[in-house]
């Protein structure tokens, strides 16, 4: 087994250190208070372990959001339909006109916060949303799967 703060193989201590629990080897437990010896569980016993995460986590569904994918075009028509020039509409939602200008020609994708901002000033709908289930992968329309940043959970 390895150590978790090192890497180091050996024998374990499950060990206090700043208020977190560790599994850590002989050298690493003078960083904290030392709870126990740790048993060495068999590797089968693991990835029985693991099996019955993934199987539980099937069952629970989430909701993913991304952009769409004509987010550029539909910023800069809404933006000249309401007579705004780039910088006059980056001041209105507290951005840099070159961001703007990076968005509107496709350069830059927007994060969810400035798409929400984008969202609520151009009355517009910028980010998509799709229910899915935990540990399957998803792709949007673009066909070029989801990235970190198009998996990150609203709150």
């Amino acid at each position: 087994m390895l150590c978790e703060l090192c890497g180091k193989s050996g024998e374990l201590y499950k060990t206090e250190i700043e208020g977190s629990q560790l599994n850590v080897c002989g050298s690493c437990s003078k960083y904290g208070i030392v709870i126990s010896k740790v048993q060495n569980a068999s590797p089968v016993q693991h990835k029985k372990e693991a099996k019955l995460t993934m199987e539980n986590e099937k069952d629970e569904k989430e909701i993913v959001y991304f952009i769409v994918d004509n987010y550029a075009s539909m910023i800069k028509r809404k933006r000249e339909e309401l007579g705004l020039r780039q910088e006059e509409l980056a001041k209105q939602i507290n951005e840099k006109s070159s961001v703007l200008n990076h968005l509107e020609s496709g350069k830059l994708k927007p994060s969810l916060k400035l798409a929400k901002k984008l969202e609520k000033f151009l009355k517009i709908k910028l980010i998509d949303e799709q229910e899915v289930s935990k540990g399957v992968p998803v792709k949007h329309e673009s066909g070029n799967g989801l990235t970190i940043g198009d998996m990150i959970k609203l709150k």
